[in-house]
C-alpha cells in the first residue's frame, strides 16, 4: 500500500462523564508518536487500530426514494477495514443495541441526534434500525473504542463517541460541494465520466482515490479511506487511497437529482 499524505481531518473533542459536555473524550490518551494504522505488524492496542486499520467514512446519494437534503449526500457509516478490502463484522454481541436514540439522549447529545435525523437517513424510513445496524455491525469492530480503552468508562460511552466521530468526519467530506466545484451536478439528462467524478472527489481528499458505487449506472455511493494515528476518536485521520474497486462504468454515469 502507498504511504498516505499527511493531510488529516480535524478532531472534535468529545464528552467525558455521563452527560455529554464537549470536554476531552474519555478514551485513553495516546503518545504523539503512535504508529499509523496499516503500517505495522503490531497487534491492536487502544492506540493502534488493528485488524481494522483502515477506517472508511461512507456516504449515500439516494434518489428513489429521495433521501436527505437535495444538496447533500447522506451518511452511510464508519467502517473498519483490514487494510486489504476484507473486514470483520458484528464483533461483540454483548454490546449490540437497538435504542441508539435513547443512548444519545441519555448522554445529552441532542445536537448530534438532530443532525443525524437530517443527514443520517435510512431510505426506507427506519433511521433507528439503520443506526443500530451500523453500530452493531461496524462500530463493535473498532478495537480502539472498546470499553477497556476508556478511563472512568460508563456504559455505552463508546456508542455516542462512534456516532459523533462519524458525523465529524462527514462534515469535512462534502461530496456534493466537491462535485459541484468541478461542474458535476445532479441532472436527469447529463451523464458523466468515471474519471471526472473520481478526479473531483479526490481533489477534496488530498488527491487520494475514493471508491465510487453505482446502481444500474446511477452514482449512489462513495467511500473515503483513512489510516489513523492513535485511537479512532481523538486520533489523526490521514487520507489514503481506496483498496476496493469502483462498481461504476467508465462512462455514461447518471447523477440523478433528488426529486
Amino acid at each position: 500500500m502507498m504511504v498516505p499524505s499527511t493531510r488529516s481531518v480535524g478532531v472534535l473533542a468529545l464528552g467525558a462523564a455521563q452527560l455529554f459536555t464537549g470536554a476531552l473524550a474519555g478514551v485513553q490518551s495516546c503518545p504523539i508518536d503512535s504508529q499509523l494504522s496499516c503500517h505495522s505488524t503490531s497487534s491492536g492496542t487502544c492506540c493502534y487500530n488493528s485488524p481494522g486499520g483502515l477506517l472508511l467514512q461512507t456516504q449515500f446519494w439516494d434518489t428513489n426514494p429521495a433521501t436527505g437534503p437535495s444538496d447533500s449526500w447522506t451518511i452511510h457509516g464508519l467502517w473498519p477495514d483490514n487494510c486489504d478490502g476484507t473486514y470483520e463484522s458484528s464483533c461483540d454481541p454483548s454490546r449490540e443495541y437497538s435504542n441508539i436514540t435513547a443512548i444519545l439522549q441519555s448522554q445529552g447529545r441532542t445536537e448530534l441526534l438532530d443532525y443525524m435525523q437530517t443527514y443520517w437517513k435510512d431510505y426506507q424510513g427506519d433511521d433507528e434500525g439503520f443506526w443500530s445496524h451500523e453500530w452493531n455491525k461496524h462500530g463493535t469492530c473498532i478495537n480502539t473504542i472498546e470499553p477497556d480503552c476508556y478511563a472512568n468508562y460508563y456504559p455505552q460511552e463508546e456508542v455516542g463517541d462512534f456516532f459523533q466521530k462519524t458525523v465529524d468526519l462527514f462534515k469535512g467530506l462534502d461530496t456534493y460541494k466537491a462535485l459541484s466545484a468541478a461542474g458535476i451536478t445532479p441532472s436527469s439528462s447529463t451523464t458523466y465520466q468515471l474519471s471526472d467524478i473520481q478526479s473531483a472527489i479526490s481533489a477534496a481528499h488530498g488527491g487520494h482515490e475514493v471508491r465510487l458505487g453505482c446502481n444500474n449506472g446511477e452514482l449512489n455511493e462513495v467511500w473515503y479511506f483513512f489510516n489513523v494515528k492513535g485511537n479512532a476518536i481523538t486520533g489523526e485521520y490521514v487520507a489514503t487511497d481506496t483498496v476496493t474497486d469502483s462498481s461504476c462504468p467508465s462512462s455514461g454515469i447518471k447523477y440523478l437529482p433528488k426529486n
